[in-house]
């Protein structure tokens, strides 16, 4: 994805404080881990999520992509799709049309309902406050596959499927929360009355027809299998720079020392050690994050976070908590609902409304995908813990 430029003074405000800032950060890491071991652990831990976690991720990728177009060219998105769009308008307050950005993004990433919002034959069955919203839908939904069958994968036999199919009716309830939100902000920006109500559009055209691939049987499967499996090997490229340059740092300031003697800590500088930070910040919101999240540990804090700029280095964490026991079936609930819900959007959602032209609209579809992963990861925990309740 381009990213658009403009021309600044080559030396300015932003260049001292970013240099203060950095100075910072290594200065207390390299005061706690030695400088030798911080950079040796930084590379280690880096060397360690491309080898490691990102071909895992991308393998998974590739046959979540492959199993994804095969579902679309042999009708069953297109099934689904039926079956769900009548009741987008009574959940979501948008046109039965959403429904097919919602399988989109599922499907693959967050900036593929942007494609679907440039489209005459999508857009003309929304109203002009309405198409803002499909930024805060379709990053709902971004990655859930990937996001879903990767935390399926981590367990031994079936033990996360329940808890990753709770962590779905999660991010679900986020989506909703996040688009209503939304769509008060949006028909306040366009200035539509309280209370006026929407004439229905027909949207079955979209349910009518869908495009095939040509060939006989076995073409079309091979086809779209190898296609499908492109498409996941590229998604795993796009995720090396967040999954290497996020999560070196977020588990730099997760884990702790490789050992300690006598209550002194000994760096070696082998991979995954670090200062402890976020566990000892979790601690201190442990009387909110507790209640709300059930988080097994506090180091699960780092996983929410991380999510934020990316769900593929968020991903990254999950491995290594679990070898650790620092996360349990809620917290995958829990983090499949958050992962999905919040997608990385702060890296998105600013790109993604300017190529819907309402800018100006994305510091607010920032604030209500903001509430709407909180509630996603809230409901996900509740609804787990009442799982558990019935199942007992």
């Amino acid at each position: 994805m381009e990213h658009d430029t403009k021309v600044k003074k080559a030396i300015t405000m932003e260049t001292f404080v970013f240099i203060f800032i950095a100075g910072v950060v290594f200065s207390y890491l390299g005061s706690v881990m030695g400088v030798d071991k911080m950079f040796n652990t930084i590379m280690n831990t880096a060397h360690y999520l491309l080898i490691d976690v990102v071909f895992f991720i991308m393998a998974i990728a590739v046959l979540a992509g492959a199993f994804a177009a095969l579902l679309s060219e042999f009708g069953v998105v297109a099934l689904i799709n039926k079956i769900i769009s009548p009741i987008i308008r009574p959940i979501y307050g948008l046109p039965g049309a959403a429904s097919i950005g919602m399988i989109t993004t599922y499907l693959s990433d967050n900036p593929a309902i942007i494609s679907l919002a440039h489209d005459k034959g999508f857009k003309k069955y929304f109203k002009n406050y309405e198409i803002p919203t499909l930024c805060n839908l379709g990053t709902a939904f971004g990655m859930g596959l990937i996001v879903s069958t990767f935390m399926i994968g981590l367990g031994d036999g079936t033990e996360f499927i329940a808890p990753v199919v709770i962590g779905n009716f999660g991010a679900i309830i986020g989506s909703i929360v996040s688009v209503r939100i939304m769509t008060g902000f949006t028909k306040k920006y366009y200035n539509i009355p309280k209370g006026q109500k929407r004439e229905k559009m027909d949207y079955e055209d979209f349910n009518k027809v869908r495009d095939v691939r040509v060939g006989n049987l076995f073409e079309r499967v091979l086809d779209a299998t190898l296609e499908g499996g492109k498409s996941g090997v590229e998604l795993g490229l796009a995720i090396i720079p967040g999954v290497v340059v996020i999560c070196t740092l977020v588990m730099i300031f997760t884990f702790g020392p490789a050992e300690t003697v006598n209550g002194v800590a000994i760096y070696t500088g082998a991979k995954k050690e670090g200062v402890a930070l976020f566990p000892k910040i979790g601690e201190l919101l442990s009387g909110i994050l507790d209640p709300l999240f059930g988080f097994t540990s506090a180091e699960a804090i780092a996983f929410p976070i991380t999510a934020l700029g990316s769900v593929g280095a968020a991903m990254g964490l999950v491995k290594d908590f679990l070898v650790k026991g620092l996360i349990g079936p809620n917290d995958v609930a829990v983090f499949t609902a958050m992962g999905m819900c919040f997608s990385g959007y702060l890296s998105t959602h600013v790109g993604m409304m300017d190529a819907l032209n309402v800018r100006k609209l994305a510091s607010k579809a920032i604030i209500s995908h903001t509430v709407g992963g909180l509630m996603a990861g809230i409901s996900a925990h509740y609804i787990y813990v009442l799982f558990t309740m019935l199942v007992k």
